[in-house]
C-alpha cells in the first residue's frame, strides 16, 4: 500500500466510509503486528497493545496532520504502547505462594545456580547495554531497525509505506544505523 492510497483512505475513512476503514486496518496491520512482535510480548499483551494502537488510531484519525504518513503514525504508536508495557512488566509483584519461593531444583548444585545466575545477569547487562546504545540512535534509524526487526519482516514496500523512505534507500540506511550502533558498542566497550 503506497502513500498516496493510504492518504485517500484516511481521508474517506474521516468522511466515514466502512469499507476504506476496513481497507486501511487489513493493509497496514501487518506493519503494526511487526512493530509489537518485535518488542516479544506475550501474545496477551501483544493483543492488547494491537488494539490499543487501532483504537488510538480511531481517536486521532481527523487529526492526523500528514494522512500519507499514517503507516509512520500507526507504527510509532506501536512502539510507545509496547514499550508501557514492557515498563510495566518490570515492576515486580510480591507473590504470596510460599511454595513458590521454596522451590529448589534437584538436579542443579548450588554452585550450576550461582554460576546459571552470574551468566544470566551478565547476558541481561549485555542486552541491556546493546538497548542503551539503540535508544541513542537518531530517531530515524531506531524506527527502521525496530520495524526491520520484526518476526516475521515486512516487506520494504511495507516500510517504505509506514516511514516515508524510498524502497531503494533502506537497505544502505539500515547498514549505516547498524554500522552506528556497532562504533557506539565498540566504543563503549559494551559486547
Amino acid at each position: 500500500m503506497d502513500r498516496a492510497d493510504v492518504g485517500a483512505l484516511v481521508q474517506s475513512a474521516v468522511d466515514g466510509d466502512a469499507a476504506a476503514w476496513k481497507a486501511l486496518v487489513e493493509g497496514l496491520s501487518p506493519l503494526v503486528w511487526s512493530v509489537v512482535r518485535a518488542h516479544r510480548l506475550s501474545d496477551a499483551d501483544a493483543h492488547e497493545v494491537y488494539q490499543t494502537v487501532w483504537f488510538r488510531f480511531a481517536q486521532n484519525l481527523g487529526r492526523i496532520r500528514e494522512p500519507q504518513k499514517a503507516g509512520a503514525w500507526l507504527a510509532s504508536t506501536a512502539r510507545h504502547e509496547s514499550l508501557k508495557v514492557l515498563k510495566s512488566l518490570r515492576r515486580m509483584t510480591p507473590t504470596d505462594d510460599p511454595q513458590l519461593l521454596d522451590r529448589v531444583s534437584e538436579d542443579r548444585t548450588p554452585e550450576q545456580s550461582v554460576i546459571d545466575s552470574e551468566e544470566a545477569a551478565a547476558e541481561s547487562e549485555r542486552i541491556r547495554r546493546l538497548w542503551q546504545e539503540f535508544e541513542e540512535l537518531g530517531e530515524r534509524c531506531r524506527q527502521l531497525l525496530r520495524v526491520l526487526m520484526a518476526s516475521p519482516p515486512p516487506s520494504y514496500q511495507e516500510v517504505s509505506a509506514a516511514l516515508g523512505i524510498a524502497v531503494g534507500s533502506i537497505g544502505p540506511l539500515r547498514q549505516r544505523c547498524l554500522r552506528r550502533l556497532r562504533a557506539r558498542l565498540d566504543a563503549r566497550g559494551a559486547l
